[in-house]
Parts: C-alpha cells; structure tokens; sequence
C-alpha cells in the first residue's frame, strides 16, 4: 500500500509546508522581499496547494507568510520587471493555475494576513475561501501606483465583495483598508490580535473539524459556482495583462519603486496625445490616403 506520509516529506525552497493536526499549513518563505513571490514561489504554492489532495483526512489548508511584516507584497519586481508580451504566459498562467488550485481544493483554504497584504498578495487572499486577520494587516491593490495591473483576481472579486464603488476607489485610487475597516466593509472575515492570529485561525480550523467534510467540499463548489463563471474574464484579464508587462509605462512605475521616487506617467499620456493629435490633423487635412493618387 502506498506510504501517504510523503506529503508531509516534500522539501521546499520558497515556501514552508506542514500538515499539523490534521491542517495544511504553507507559508510564503521569502520575508526579506515581505514574501514577494516569483516564479519559483508560485511553482512550489501550486504544488504544495494540490498535494492536499493526497491525503483524505485535511480538513483544511491555512496560507501565509513568513516574518512580521508582511503576508505577501504580491509579485517579486525583480521578477515581474523580465516579463514581456512574448513570455507573459509563463507568469500569467501560473498566477491562474494558483488561483485555480485553491478555488478547487477539496477542504476550505484560510488566508491568515499580517501586515502587508498589497497587490497581487491581496489577489491571493482573494482567491482563498475565508480571510482571518491580525490588527496589523493592511489590504490594497496598487497597481496603478507601479504600472502594473490587478486583473488576475481583483477586478473580478473585487467589486462582489464591496461593491463596485468602492471597489474602483480601491483599485484607482489605490485606496488601502486596515484590517479593522476590511472586516466592516466585507473585504476580510474576521480580525483579531496579531498575538492571537494564530491560535483563532487554529480554532475555525478545529470547528471544521468537528463538520462534515464531504458538505464543505461540495458546498464550497455550490459557494464558487457563478464566481467559477468569471473564468473568461480571467483570461480576458491575463490578455490585458500580457500588453502591460515590459512596456515603458510598467518599467517606470517598478523601476520608480525600486528607486524610491515619484514614477512619471504623466510624460506617456503626453506622448499619446501628440500620437492622437498627429492621427486627427491627418483625418481633418484628407491625409489618410495615398496623397500620390490624387
């Protein structure tokens, strides 16, 4: 009979994974990039995300991050800065395949948050079942502050969640809710004291346990039902996506991070305008035709 003691066995680089109690524990393992992740990260989490299939007795899978600072920054820039339009695939169908594992594991998956949870880092809270918080947490999406573009998730969740209002304050204004006002808004589930984010995510974990696993599993796919139906949109999302990375605009927002200064977008919408001018003088002089011919 095959050993089921090998999911507890696999050695990561990126991530921490145990099965504690019968809970899945990942942990984002980068803390000095606030668990950043890259594409490797991504890898490991849609691994270890998968694995739980393996083993009938989880009840339920925990993800977070390494450190006190942050649960994840969202993408690694240094990563994020080598995408283009011809490789964007390779970063935007594992963002999707992520997303998917956790949308489709068999037992309900808890995002714990402390600190920092910004960007595609809030998209993976997004695409988890329940959300628990320290007092420390902070969510946002900022991606129009570094030319990058939360539609992997974001845009699709969003505004089910809070509403399209204030969904579109959040994501153009890049507008961010401490945990206090996450949970008040519908953003989060629960917020606690970070001494105690542990121990009350154990608790909903032990509750679980004491529930009929086969009516979690199949009312999380009832749950996921007309949010499953945004796949088009998600893909539509990750097109958009592929046009963004490794233009000018996007370098310039991450390059201006990277160097602690204000980004300028605003020289683009100048060179666009000139662009704009240029194509409507034409319309107005009868030069879009072959002016040789006549």
């Amino acid at each position: 009979m095959r050993s089921y003691t090998l999911i507890k066995e696999r050695n990561y680089n990126e991530i921490l994974f145990e099965i504690k109690e019968d809970v899945a524990w990942i942990t984002i393992n980068r803390p000095q990039v606030l668990n950043a992740f890259r594409e490797q990260t991504l890898d490991e989490l849609i691994e270890a995300v998968k694995s739980i299939r393996e083993d009938a007795s989880i009840v339920a899978a925990v993800i977070t991050g390494s450190g006190d600072r942050a649960f994840s920054a969202g993408g690694d820039f240094q990563a994020m800065m080598k995408l283009n339009r011809a490789n964007a695939m390779h970063w935007n169908d594992r963002m999707l395949g992520l997303a998917m594992a956790i949308r489709g594991a068999t037992v309900p998956v808890i995002a714990m948050v402390h600190g920092h949870c910004m960007g595609g880092g809030h998209e993976l809270a997004l695409w988890c079942d329940l959300v628990i918080s320290a007092d420390d947490g902070v969510f946002g999406q900022t991606g129009a502050k570094v030319g990058a573009c939360p539609t992997v998730g974001a845009t699709q969740y969003i505004p089910r969640l809070i509403g399209d209002r204030l969904a579109k304050e959040m994501i153009f204004l890049c507008r961010t809710f401490p945990a206090e006002e996450a949970v008040k808004i519908g953003l989060i589930n629960k917020v606690v004291p970070k001494a105690d984010l542990r121990r009350e995510t154990e608790k909903w974990c032990q509750q679980m346990r004491g529930y009929s696993g086969q009516t979690l599993r199949a009312t999380k796919k009832s749950l996921n039902f007309e949010s499953d139906e945004l796949y088009a949109s998600w893909q539509q999302g990750m097109e958009l996506l592929a046009e963004i990375w490794g233009s000018e605009e996007s370098l310039e927002g991450m390059n201006a991070f990277l160097e602690k200064r204000k980004p300028d977008f605003h020289k683009f919408r100048l060179d666009r305008k000139i662009k704009v001018d240029q194509y409507l003088n034409d319309l107005d002089n009868d030069l879009n035709q072959d002016q040789s011919k006549f």
